[in-house]
């Protein structure tokens, strides 16, 4: 596709720098314009490591659902997903289960109309524009309802979206009703950057996402603060560690975890 006809690709504005196109900038994708590059190289000038935590956050999301359909969940909801991707949840969990389903939910233009073109080819997949702000209404979608049985154990999985929710969208609050509408059995899956180890590179960071998400509220986390979203579930082993940690396939790569700056967990409702 030509720099051109993606400028058009279904009216959508680039002269704005986007989310989840930076996100396609930092793993070397193609689904980028000027300002969405212009954006991610400040914030690659203050911390260069941020193109590895964006692989890392993909490999970390595959073992996530590798645990999970081993543990026999076969439904998941990936909430705040980004552009399409080598990576993309229905694949992962196809290819280990092909019976797999999964209901992809995003509010961004960019996002949904390249995930409706890709990624919404069968019966076990779909596309629904929603958020994590608005569980109810996301969960009486009859999109998503064709695709995941509510009774049944699932998985819902925010890779990297609850860490550009500030305090003042009361995220908290928002996950434990979705939480609290799981099954027993089900589980979330969160990835979130936080700035423990680089705490001199937080506020010149956080002052370029402001300026993207075109907001005032700063929406960075400490560990402790993203351990909230675990409430009312049990952690699995090894709990809420840098990504690099959580059963990685080589012991070798969780070499100097603190480095790649983004923690991960995956807890699991014990009762419904």
């Amino acid at each position: 596709m030509t720099e051109e006809t993606r400028r058009g690709f279904a009216g959508l504005d680039t002269s704005r720098p986007n989310l989840a196109r930076i996100n396609d900038y930092f793993l070397g994708g193609k689904d980028n314009f000027a300002a969405d590059r212009k954006a991610a190289e400040e914030i690659l000038a203050i911390a260069p490591e941020v193109r590895a935590m964006a692989r890392e956050t993909q490999a970390f999301h595959v073992r996530a659902l590798r645990y999970l359909v081993g543990e026999g969940i076969t439904q998941f909801v990936n909430i705040g997903m980004g552009l399409p991707s080598r990576y993309n949840t229905h694949q992962i969990a196809q290819e280990l289960d092909p019976g797999a389903r999964t209901a992809y939910v995003s509010r961004d233009p960019v996002v949904l109309s390249h995930a409706r073109a890709l990624l919404a080819l069968d019966a076990r997949t779909t596309v629904v524009e929603g958020d994590v702000l608005h569980p109810a209404e996301l969960l009486a979608d009859a999109r998503l309802r064709r695709v995941i049985d509510l009774d049944r154990p699932l998985a819902v999985v925010m890779l990297g979206v609850l860490q550009f929710t500030p305090d003042a969208d009361d995220p908290f609050k928002r996950v434990a009703e979705l939480r609290d509408r799981l099954p027993a059995g089900g589980h979330m899956v969160i990835a979130h950057a936080v700035l423990d180890s680089r705490p001199e590179a937080a506020q010149p960071i956080v002052d370029v996402y402001k300026r993207v998400l075109g907001r005032e509220e700063d929406p960075s986390r400490t560990r402790e603060q993203v351990l909230g979203f675990f409430e009312g579930l049990r952690l699995i082993e090894p709990g809420l560690v840098y990504l690099r940690q959580w059963r990685p396939d080589n012991p070798l790569a969780a070499h100097r975890p603190e480095s790649v700056w983004m923690v991960g967990g995956v807890g699991r409702k014990e009762d419904g």
